[in-house]
């Protein structure tokens, strides 16, 4: 092993953290690298900036074309205005909490670098969460923002340094906590975490050989309707890490949760098929517009 690995190993160890999730399951997981969450901000901009840029060009093409045609384009000029402020308002604001209330949990940035946002507790990341973490970042980076921009058109010079201060200390903040956190998680509860995109499919065991051991296995609605999108995604996560400790936990777990006493010695068998069930009767409530977020969650699916 030469020297750059060792050192990408060390740093790799450095942001290892374990995870207990409510069912008392302790995870293994790696926080997001300061670097990828920097540069997913950086895209996740890109996209909201390209996006307004598409939506100005085609209000203004549409104003054009209604005053080519010389029809009254007053009071339909005063709509695509106000069309174009509200889809400003709710790009600005919105992009990001739409996308990490999703079942991912990650912006389309995230996913680009392979990261997503998760609850430190180990529960379901909760709307509230969300909002909070990103609510946050007005006062972390567009506030302190305008402040030096208005301060340097003004010419206060003191005002500017109190501007470019606020900003520093903020954008900082994550270098000094051994967790990476921004303000907004911190306040939040909430982690950056690696996602790798390891499909699931090779990791669960779609060999000839193994197909007969989780025919054994049958789900019915009953049992499926214990579980939701959380718990389907702490069951991919146990499964793409092979750890037997932790399959076994999980097994007992779902056991106790579905009244069975079966699995025992053969759990990676047991949780493939209970994932695959699960998985397609969360996916199947989805296409009729019904979700079951987690274990708590009493919505019908």
């Amino acid at each position: 092993m030469n020297a750059a690995t060792q050192r990408r190993t060390r740093v790799s160890d450095k942001r290892q953290r374990i995870l207990t999730t409510p069912e008392g399951i302790t995870l293994p997981i790696t926080l997001a690298a300061r670097g990828s969450r920097l540069v997913a901000l950086i895209l996740d901009y890109m996209l909201i900036i390209v996006s307004i840029l598409i939506l100005l060009f085609s209000i203004a093409f549409l104003a054009g074309s209604m005053d080519a045609l010389n029809e009254n384009v007053a009071g339909a000029g005063e709509f695509l205005v106000v069309v174009f402020f509200v889809t400003l308002f709710l790009l600005w604001n919105g992009y990001f909490i739409l996308f990490e209330m999703g079942p991912r949990g990650a912006t389309l940035g995230k996913r680009i670098m392979k990261i997503r946002v998760a609850s430190r507790d180990g529960g379901r990341l909760t709307p509230e969460a969300v909002i909070a973490r990103n609510l946050l970042r007005q006062i972390e980076i567009f506030l302190p923002i305008s402040f030096v921009s208005n301060a340097s058109t003004s010419g206060a010079g003191a005002a500017w340094f109190a501007g470019a201060a606020w900003f520093l200390i903020f954008m900082l903040f994550p270098f000094f906590n051994r967790d990476a956190m921004r303000a907004g998680d911190v306040i939040a509860g909430t982690w950056v975490l690696e996602a790798p995109r390891t499909k699931l499919a090779g990791v669960l065991s779609v060999e000839d050989d193994d197909a007969p051991r989780q025919h054994r296995y049958s789900f019915g609605p009953e049992e499926l309707a214990v579980y939701g999108e959380h718990e389907l995604k702490t069951l991919e996560e146990v499964l793409r890490r092979g750890d037997p400790e932790a399959m076994a936990a999980v097994q007992a777990a779902i056991c106790r949760k579905i009244g069975w006493d079966s699995g025992s010695g053969d759990e990676q068998a047991f949780l493939e098929t209970f994932y695959t069930a699960l998985r397609a009767k969360l996916e199947g409530g989805m296409r009729f517009g019904k979700r079951k977020l987690d274990k708590f969650d009493e919505s019908p699916s």
